[in-house]
């Protein structure tokens, strides 16, 4: 009996102090939502799907469409499909590819950014190759040294050359 009355003794006190401590907050918040809206905007307290989180004030963010090593990758690759484009990772992945000369070979392409600078070692090309027999079994392989890679590397490069000959322009 002692016990419960010391508990809801604690109990009422915490209900009771909870109630009468409210503190008005001495920010001015505009009562129209556009003037809100302007406000956070003014402050920079504004939502961004590229920046939710941390430090986007800090970045300057590129968009895709103003990197030629991007682009020129992408027009490139255009006649295959792609499962994986990751601007921010710096990554194009395309899916297995099979042209109608051969049923049983398929490639895969990733491109990989390592910088946005117009040179040969700033981009990494890697090219699988899928071999299936009649039953359908199928082995992959890296090309390490192949001719679409190489072929690939190069018209990306040059494409991107141009793009940014034009973007000076």
């Amino acid at each position: 009996m002692h016990f419960r009355t010391i508990l809801s003794i604690i109990a009422l006190f915490l209900v009771t102090n909870s109630c009468g401590m409210y503190k008005k907050t001495d920010r001015d918040v505009p009562q129209n939502a556009q003037e809100r809206a302007k406000k956070n905007v003014k402050e920079g307290r504004g939502i961004s799907v590229a920046g939710i989180g941390k430090g986007m004030r800090k970045t300057n963010y590129e968009f895709a469409t103003s990197n030629p090593m991007w682009r020129a990758s992408l027009e490139i690759l255009d006649f295959i499909p792609l499962t994986t484009i990751d601007y921010s990772g710096g990554m194009i992945i395309s899916d297995w590819y099979q042209d109608n000369s051969s049923s049983q070979t398929a490639i895969k392409i990733s491109v990989r950014f390592l910088s946005n600078e117009i040179a040969a070692n700033n981009l990494k090309v890697i090219v699988h190759e899928r071999r299936c027999d009649k039953s359908q079994v199928c082995s992959t392989l890296l090309l390490e040294k192949s001719k679409i890679k190489e072929e690939l590397r190069t018209s990306i490069i040059k494409r991107a050359a141009i793009l940014e000959k034009e973007k000076k322009k």
